[in-house]
């Protein structure tokens, strides 16, 4: 599943204008926000939503696997929306807290290998049926949790554990894009105190004109 080529929606702006802005003032704080559009962060809800109810049906409640594949799932999908959240102000923070989130779904993904392999469970071939139909789910950008339910809430462990390693593939190839893009950004634009500068000169030299 590691190759899935699903695009990623470009990030909607929530604050489309800054009271410092004008036709002569560029300010220096970008458009940033609105994660809700970003496929991963979709695709992260998902998998935080049905690794709760993966998590309530198959593995204790008291256990630390319980409690850990919860919290791993929930940190892969809050810090796609805080380092969208902090990307005005730090693309430092933004690549910071889009690894961090990276990092979370790996190890919910070794989580979820490992119950398989610990109970003498298959996993699917990327390229088995049963894979490639959550594939063509996954391509839809308006799934949502509802999208799954009926197979996250009636299949046995097995089949529910290998819905959820084909959409954490999924994340992960679209966080990785977005790696990529973050870096290519921050070397062209650079951070904070270099759009600070630009601001600054824009303004000298449009008041000097």
């Amino acid at each position: 599943m590691s190759d899935d080529k699903t695009k990623q929606t470009k990030r909607t702006p929530t604050n489309n204008s800054s009271p410092l802005s004008s036709k002569f003032y560029p300010g220096f704080i970008p458009p940033h926000g609105g994660y809700q559009n970003l496929l991963a962060y979709k695709k992260s809800e998902i998998i935080y939503d049905a690794t709760v109810r993966f998590c309530d049906r198959f593995i204790e409640k008291r256990s630390r696997t319980h409690d850990q594949m919860v919290q791993a799932a929930r940190s892969g999908n809050k810090n796609i929306a805080e380092g969208s959240q902090v990307s005005g102000t730090s693309k430092e923070g933004e690549l910071k807290l889009t690894n961090v989130a990276r990092a979370s779904l790996e190890e919910l993904l070794g989580d979820y290998r490992d119950y398989l392999r610990q109970r003498g469970f298959s996993q699917w071939d990327k390229n088995s049926r049963e894979a490639l139909f959550v594939r063509k789910l996954g391509a839809r950008n308006e799934e949502t949790y509802e999208s799954y339910r009926a197979f996250i809430e009636t299949r046995p462990a097995e089949t529910v554990a290998n819905i959820l390693i084909c959409l954490i593939y999924q994340a992960n190839y679209l966080l990785d894009q977005q790696l990529k893009q973050l870096e290519q950004d921050f070397l062209k634009q650079g951070g904070l105190r270099e759009r600070m500068t630009r601001a600054r000169l824009a303004v000298r030299a449009s008041s000097s004109g």
